[in-house]
C-alpha cells in the first residue's frame, strides 16, 4: 500500500494517511488479524478506514461477528487487533491512521467504535466520506508543512465523527441519551472555551431548572462540571500534543479552552492523566520525532 506519511518535520503530526489504488490484502495493524473481527463488502469502490494506534483493551466486541460495509463508508479499527477482509477482487481503500489519545478515546470506546461503521448514507457520513477522501489526495501531494495541517484537518474531523458515534446508541440493549440532553451536550461543546460556561448558563439556555439539569447528568453517571472539566482537558491535550513547543504557551493553551487559572489547570491536568502538562507535551514531542 503507497504510504502518505505526514509530519516529517519538527512540527509534524503524529497522523499518518494511506492511500491505495490497487486491492490492499489485509489493513495496516500489529500482528496477523483477528479472525473472529471481519469486514465484508461486495462491491468495488472506496472504503475508509481509521486505524485507532495505542489502545490498550482486547479485541472489539464483534456484535455482529461480520460487518457489512459499501463504498464510500468510514469504519475505525484496533491496530492492535485488526479485522480481516473479506473485500471484491478489486477495491480501493484510504486508512487513517491515528493515536486514541488524540481523538480522546478509551479502550472501551476503541472497543465500541470498531462495532459501529459510519454509512455513506448517513448525516455525518454523507458529508465527511467524500471530505476524507478528497483531504486524503490532497495530502498524499502537498509539500510537508501543507501536508501536516491537512492531517491535523482529518484528525479534528475523525475527532468529532469519533464523539458523534459514541454518543449515539452502541450494538448492545442500551437506549440512546434524552433529546434534551444530546442539545445540552451540543451546546457544551460548542462552548467549551467561555469561561463562564456554568450550570445555571447551561439551564437558562434550555429553559430547565438547574436541579433537572443535574439529574440528567447523574443518570450518565456524572457531573455537568466532571463532564466540562474533562472535555476542556480532553481538548487541552490534543492542543498541546499539537504545538508542542510551539507558538503557544501552556498557559495560553489553558486559557483557550476556559481555564481562568494556569496553576488550577495544571493541578487538575495532573490529577487526570497522572503527569504535568509540561510532561505531557514533552513526551508527546518525543514520540512525534520517533
Amino acid at each position: 500500500m503507497p504510504t502518505t506519511t505526514t509530519g516529517t518535520g519538527r512540527t509534524g503530526t503524529p497522523v499518518r494517511i494511506l492511500t491505495d489504488e490497487e486491492t490492499p490484502d489485509r489493513l495496516p495493524g500489529e500482528g496477523r488479524p483477528h479472525p473472529a473481527h471481519r469486514l465484508l463488502a461486495r462491491d468495488t469502490g472506496e472504503y475508509l478506514f481509521v486505524g485507532l494506534r495505542g489502545g490498550t483493551g482486547g479485541p472489539p466486541d464483534t456484535r455482529p461477528a461480520a460487518l457489512h460495509l459499501a463504498p464510500g463508508d468510514i469504519c475505525f479499527y484496533d491496530v492492535q487487533h485488526t479485522p480481516a477482509l473479506d473485500f471484491p477482487e478489486r477495491f480501493r481503500a484510504t486508512v487513517f491512521l491515528v493515536p486514541v489519545d488524540l481523538l480522546g478515546l478509551a479502550a472501551p470506546d476503541v472497543q465500541r467504535i470498531a462495532c459501529t461503521p459510519v454509512t455513506r448514507s448517513s448525516r455525518l457520513g454523507t458529508l465527511l466520506s467524500p471530505l476524507l477522501s478528497d483531504l486524503a489526495r490532497t495530502a498524499a501531494e502537498a509539500r510537508p508543512p501543507v501536508g501536516d495541517m491537512l492531517a491535523w484537518n482529518a484528525a479534528n474531523l475523525l475527532a468529532t465523527l469519533a464523539a458523534e458515534q459514541l454518543g449515539s446508541p452502541g450494538p448492545g440493549p442500551q437506549g440512546g441519551k434524552p433529546p434534551v440532553l444530546e442539545r445540552i451536550l451540543e451546546y457544551v461543546e460548542l462552548h467549551l472555551t467561555d469561561p463562564d460556561l456554568s450550570p445555571e448558563v447551561i439551564a437558562r439556555a434550555h429553559h430547565i431548572s438547574v436541579r433537572y439539569l443535574h439529574k440528567l447528568f447523574k443518570d450518565e453517571g456524572s457531573t455537568v462540571g466532571r463532564w466540562i472539566l474533562r472535555r476542556r482537558l480532553d481538548e487541552c491535550r490534543r492542543d498541546l500534543m499539537r504545538y508542542g513547543r510551539g507558538s503557544r504557551t501552556i498557559a495560553a493553551v489553558a486559557a483557550r479552552w476556559g481555564f481562568l487559572s494556569a496553576t488550577h489547570f495544571s493541578r487538575v491536568f495532573r490529577a487526570a492523566y497522572g503527569m504535568s502538562p509540561r510532561e505531557w507535551r514533552d513526551t508527546a514531542g518525543r514520540d512525534r520525532t520517533r
